[in-house]
């Protein structure tokens, strides 16, 4: 399963043959009058999802497969042809180009009000770099996907905002940000099934932004095995960038099989090592795109899960019925806390999903697995409805995905701020420190901001069966103005993992999140 969540930049996806065909006919015939909108991508999806599944074989131009990496790298878009440039419009697209992983292309059209423009991809929009190639021949090849750049953080040039490249995945960056975790489409059988399959968006409408446009707006078309989706991103550049997803989902029926999970609004990222798993070779303190998980649950309490780096695949849900929002968060925002100078970890964005309408039942899954660098991403966070739709109906969903920074979703009351796993000073028997872990958990936030060192606040800490709490207790920092909470707790079972939770409680009110922590098996 590690190459499940590898950079999805180096990841081989497949195209149908009608895709090919599609972009002839667009071709062919230029421009089209009809209406593109989430309405039109429905009935392409819905037709397709009646269709058996078919898929091309990703051939590339032989010169062109034999490039490596670097090489591939070296083709770069010519920003001079950005797409919307010559316009002075308040956004542009620039398109990437195949090669090595990224073999099967996406079909990219343009939006304006004369109606849909395929765009073919031509060699002169191309700087091949150092490579000897004859990409004349080649064709119309297409893309392998597109980002869109805007005026994000100075007037006076338009930065990258927003990726779409591989399979379902896209990224995007608020102000100040820098490049972190990613998100999804759709997610199915990440696991619970025989593998995990990734759709992949098939085709792109790029809607023509107006002078004066503060978001772009971007339809896809999806296809995989089992499913196709229609999907509506609408992107509000800012502080914090704002994409509001409207999707509709088909499932499809025939011999590829039911699907096990299907994950909604995907979030992947990376936890290579945090306060809670220091690294002892490893300079930096910390390395991770995000360091933890949190749920807001349709009855009302706020959960925070920190992220760890396992030794085996490590699955974990929350049940709760109309979620309020998930995200992957990147909470430490100080840069002493990574001193990476190169990957400013400290500036990578938290993602936070705040669902439109009521979701109903269901889960949010956390799929974590072990990683031995930070190339790889290794956590996976979605949400999983109770119910499947039925071939033919399609599953609705609308949410927003908030890319925060230093501002950034929040519970109401409290908060944990760091999570540290270890012993000081301590005269306990060679016995008790193999069996027991203790941790020492930060809290901050409005409710605790005005209590006196002397209020009454308690740790609410409770274990499963396989941990016993030996002791807990709260008390405030003179250093800091936070809350400490400390917890001792013995394992009975070394090869079983401990699930704990604890809160704060000032005059029997829960004051905090519930920091909710999964102790691995030794």
């Amino acid at each position: 399963m590690q190459a499940v969540f590898s950079s999805f930049f180096s990841r081989p996806h497949r195209v149908g043959l009608r895709a090919v065909a599609l972009c002839a006919a667009l071709m062919a015939s230029g421009v089209h009058a009809q209406t593109v909108d989430l309405d039109h991508i429905t009935q392409l999806a819905k037709q397709r999802a009646a269709q058996p599944y078919s898929a091309a074989n990703g051939r590339l131009p032989p010169a062109l497969a034999a490039l490596n990496y670097d090489q591939v790298r070296d083709i770069r878009w010519r920003p001079e042809r950005a797409l919307w440039r010559a316009e002075q419009l308040p956004f542009e697209a620039m398109f990437f180009h195949l090669g090595l992983y990224q073999r099967e292309p996406v079909l990219i059209n343009e939006v304006s009000p004369q109606g849909a423009r395929h765009i073919p991809y031509r060699t002169a929009d191309f700087d091949y770099g150092k490579n000897k190639v004859q990409p004349q021949a080649w064709g119309d090849l297409g893309f392998a996907g597109f980002r869109l750049h805007h005026h994000l953080n100075s007037p006076a040039y338009k930065d990258e905002l927003v990726v779409f490249q591989g399979a379902s995945y896209f990224r995007a960056l608020g102000a100040g940000q820098q490049y972190g975790l990613s998100a999804r489409g759709l997610a199915i059988d990440t696991v619970g099934g025989k593998g995990e399959e990734f759709p992949r968006f098939t085709e792109f409408w790029l809607v023509r932004p107006q002078p004066g446009d503060t978001q772009a707006t971007v339809y896809a078309l999806m296809d995989s095995p089992r499913a196709t989706g229609a999907y509506r991103f609408d992107i509000r550049p800012g502080a914090q960038t704002v994409t509001t997803v409207r999707a509709r989902i088909f499932v499809r029926g025939g011999s590829a099989g039911p699907i096990k999970t299907l994950g909604i609004a995907p979030l992947t990222s990376m936890f290579l090592s945090g306060e809670n798993q220091p690294r002892k070779d490893d300079f930096r303190p910390e390395v991770h795109d995000s360091d933890g998980l949190m749920v807001a649950t349709g009855e009302g309490e706020w959960l925070w899960r920190p992220l760890q780096n396992p030794r085996q695949v490590l699955v974990t849900s929350f049940a709760t019925t109309n979620p309020k929002g998930f995200g992957l968060m990147q909470r430490d925002r100080q840069w002493s806390s990574y001193e990476d100078v190169e990957a400013r970890y400290e500036r990578r964005p938290s993602a936070w999903v705040r669902p439109l309408h009521p979701w109903g039942p269901g889960r949010v899954e956390l799929v974590q697995l072990p990683t031995p660098d930070e190339t790889h991403d290794n956590v996976v966070a979605y949400w999983v409805p109770q119910q499947l739709p039925t071939p033919g109906t399609p599953l609705e969903v609308s949410y927003e995905l908030a890319w925060q920074g230093d501002e950034q979703q929040r519970p109401p009351g409290a908060w944990a701020t760091q999570s540290r796993k270890g012993v000081g000073y301590t005269q306990q028997s060679a016995e008790a420190l193999r069996t027991q872990v203790q941790y020492v958990v930060d809290f901050t936030g409005p409710a605790l901001h005005d209590l006196k060192a002397d209020a009454p606040v308690k740790a609410v800490v409770t274990s499963d069966a396989n941990g016993r709490v030996l002791e807990s207790g709260v008390y405030r920092n003179p250093a800091t103005g936070q809350w400490r909470m400390t917890l001792r707790v013995e394992r009975l079972r070394k090869d079983q993992p401990i699930e704990l939770r604890a809160f704060l409680q000032h005059l029997q009110h829960a004051v905090s999140e519930t920091w909710t922590h999964v102790i691995l098996p030794e």
